[in-house]
């Protein structure tokens, strides 16, 4: 099993590397995803974290109220760190099931917004970051997420600099041409890495 941790800052591009990677056979290990499905309804995670911020974070169906957490905790960094205190061992734990349960000769893929911030690119037998131009990550937030300029540049404050990203990468994914710039580096990225996979 060969380990990939991949990672970028938000806007990047890496849910489209992501992709494309699983597209050629990758196991891909969403911790985003992760961290959506253990704040579910009926989920201890969405129970903890109801909590620690109150019943207002829940929408009329009972689901987390996302944007509002998000508002409340990328705002205060002491509130992203009671949610991250309820959410990472969770998403870990499951993480390492789905790790359990790949094959053996496989390329995993671990999707891991948060792998510099965390000091976890030891984890990896390799570590790929998607970078972008700050200015491309602004506009794909704003123009794609439909976010705010003002919560665009909050969350990506919150994020580790693209220095820090690039200094933990064993490889760098440069996400500011076209799509097909894009589609031919992953390929190649998959090339090199399917001919480390063990047999």
């Amino acid at each position: 099993m060969l380990k990939v941790g991949l990672t970028g800052g938000i806007g990047s591009g890496k849910s489209e590397v992501s992709k494309r990677l699983r597209e050629h056979g990758a196991v891909v290990i969403d911790a985003d995803r992760i961290a959506r499905e253990v704040v579910e309804p009926g989920t201890p995670g969405l129970a903890a974290v109801a909590a620690e911020f109150g019943e207002d974070v829940l929408l009329p169906s009972g689901a987390l109220d996302r944007e509002k957490v998000g508002r409340i905790v990328f705002a205060d960094p002491d509130r992203l760190a009671a949610l991250n205190a309820i959410v990472h061992p969770l998403v870990g734990e499951r993480m390492q099931d789905l790790m359990d349960a790949a094959p053996a000769g496989a390329v995993v893929v671990y999707d891991v917004p948060l792998l510099a911030e965390n000091g976890l690119a030891g984890m990896y037998d390799e570590v790929v970051v998607v970078d972008a131009p700050e200015e491309a990550q602004l506009d794909r937030l704003v123009a794609r997420r439909g976010m705010t300029e003002e919560d665009a540049r909050a969350r990506m404050a919150n994020q580790a600099s693209r220095a820090d990203r690039r200094a933990v990468a064993t490889r760098v994914i440069d996400n500011s041409g076209t799509l097909a710039d894009l589609k031919a580096q992953v390929d190649a990225l998959w090339d090199s890495l399917a001919r480390r996979t063990p047999s």
